[in-house]
């Protein structure tokens, strides 16, 4: 589809730059947004060089701040002229048992992983026009989940939520909202786990999946062949929760 121009989170590396290529491959333009300024501006130079500077904007963003989301939200307006497509993949992980979990950690978590969801989400209901499309990147420990990453799993499953949540005040204005909830996907979020490296989380290796698996779903769900979905939750984990 030509004509969907979208912004990106998380967008220097993995599932959002991944998704960024595949949107930008199927004639969007997009506008990434990372806050590792380095790794966007290289990321940016390499989308740039292969899809055109017309299709490719950047901004650098640290999605707990919800100013600099109507910032990068006001970037994409004046880089495009409009933006249709939200894909609210950034994300991080604090590794520590609830008893050592701190305020702090849970406040770093959830104001990145969900909150940055519910700031996009708000700019999106407030600029998109009628047409647009929401993307939430969860995962599956927001239905089933594993030691120490008690504000990460809350904070996915408080996304699917977000995600109900918006589907139904976003149905009026004509914007779909929906999630997908990735596996094991090689990024380095998968093997800097520490669970992963202690054995305590055991990852088969036929479970593991591509970036690029996850994001051919978000293009489907952020374009017109996915005209019927909204609300829904879409699990992309090579049926890794599938197995007694």
């Amino acid at each position: 589809m030509p004509d969907r121009i979208a912004i990106v989170t998380g967008a220097a590396a993995g599932i959002g730059l991944a998704t960024a290529r595949r949107l930008l491959g199927e004639g969007g333009k997009v506008l990434l947004a990372d806050v590792n300024e380095a790794a966007l501006h290289d990321a940016a130079a390499e989308l740039t060089a292969a899809f055109g500077a017309a299709a490719v904007a950047s901004a650098v963003c640290d999605v707990s701040d919800e100013p600099a989301c109507a910032a990068a939200v006001a970037a994409a307006l004046q880089a495009f002229g409009a933006v249709n497509v939200i894909v609210n993949n950034a994300g991080l992980m604090v590794f520590k048992t609830i008893e050592t979990q701190s305020r702090e950690d849970w406040l770093r978590v959830l104001s990145v992983d969900l909150l940055g969801a519910f700031y996009f989400t708000k700019q999106a209901f407030m600029h998109m026009g009628s047409g647009g499309a929401i993307v939430n990147v969860a995962s599956v420990h927001a239905v089933q989940t594993e030691p120490m990453v008690a504000p990460y799993a809350a904070a996915k499953a408080a996304l699917l939520s977000l995600t109900r949540s918006a589907a139904l005040e976003g149905k009026p204005k004509g914007i779909r909202v929906n999630a997908v909830l990735p596996g094991a996907i090689d990024t380095p979020m998968l093997w800097d786990n520490p669970n992963v490296r202690a054995g305590i989380e055991q990852v088969d290796p036929r479970d593991v999946g591509r970036p690029e698996d996850v994001a051919a779903v978000i293009a489907f769900l952020a374009g017109a062949d996915a005209a019927f979905m909204n609300g829904a939750a879409v699990l992309v984990d090579g049926g890794r929760l599938v197995r007694l």
